[in-house]
């Protein structure tokens, strides 16, 4: 089934991030949290494609799984920045042979010390292949505080409705841990034209380690209150675990009463993490 249409048939949906290993060794029991997390039956779940195309094979491999052992709706990240357009249209054929309808296009980060050219530099010219390739439901991704590479965030989002106009059916944003942000962010971008479904991503911070990283990922600020949170349980795993995914949910739950259907976790392949969020949603998203 398609996103898109996913969307329009409910009144609130709930979606999980999966990624696959970079190893074979680890594949079995990354599977393993994926299946449990599939478990869950949320609306859909979105497998991420390791930079450079490392884990490419994986990424259809689990998307096809997740499909068709747990019956869960799949979206395959692709990436491009480092694809010929041979390589796009090869994978393109692979994951409509493996019946996956749902590809969230990315151009990906430039691996480091690649010295070849680059035959794609837009996610834009990524989605216009796959738009014209034709039968995939389209998602791009986006950034409530501006991507870092952007100028300002107004440059960032005509930047956004180039990829919109390329092909997008709808948009996911980066983590953010402000609603008020992604507020702001989603009137500017409608104000931009862009009228697709936009899909807030949420990324439960369960642990103090996280936050260095998962900052530098989002371009993203902090609240003063989350901090505070941080500063307060970040030594305590236990603790810090049970505030973060209290601080996720109280974000989830604002983001559907402001009339938002549609919400994206970043798991981290943390089947416990996502059971938890799942079951503080149990009667919000039936």
């Amino acid at each position: 089934m398609k996103v898109t249409d996913i969307i329009k048939s409910k009144k609130a949906t709930l979606s999980f991030e999966v990624f696959p290993p970079k190893t074979s060794d680890k594949f079995e029991s990354i599977s393993k949290a994926i299946g449990d997390i599939a478990a869950l039956r949320p609306d859909f779940m979105s497998v991420t494609y390791g930079a450079g195309g490392g884990t490419s094979a994986y990424t259809v491999q689990i998307s096809r799984d997740i499909k068709e052992k747990y019956g869960v709706t799949s979206v395959a990240h692709l990436s491009c920045i480092s694809s010929t357009r041979a390589d796009v249209k090869e994978k393109l054929s692979l994951l409509r042979e493996s019946g996956i309808e749902n590809i969230l296009a990315l151009r990906g980060d430039i691996p480091e010390g690649w010295h070849g050219n680059l035959e794609y530099r837009y996610a834009s010219e990524l989605v216009a292949e796959i738009k014209a390739f034709g039968g995939f439901c389209i998602g791009g991704a986006c950034y409530p505080e501006g991507h870092p590479e952007s100028e300002t965030l107004f440059t960032d989002i005509d930047n956004l409705k180039r990829k919109v106009d390329a092909g997008c059916d709808f948009i996911t944003t980066q983590m953010f841990f402000d609603n008020d942000i992604f507020y702001s962010f989603l009137a500017k971008v409608r104000d931009a034209g862009i009228n697709i479904p936009v899909i807030p991503g949420i990324m439960p911070v369960t642990n103090a380690k996280q936050i260095k990283r998962t900052m530098s990922l989002s371009n993203g600020i902090l609240p003063t209150r989350f901090r505070r949170i941080v500063d307060r349980f970040g030594d305590n795993p236990a603790a810090m675990r049970q505030a973060g995914v209290a601080y996720a949910t109280e974000q989830i739950i604002d983001l559907y009463a402001n009339g938002l259907k549609a919400v994206h976790v970043y798991s981290m392949n943390n089947a416990a993490v996502a059971k938890a969020i799942k079951d503080n949603l149990s009667e919000i998203i039936v």
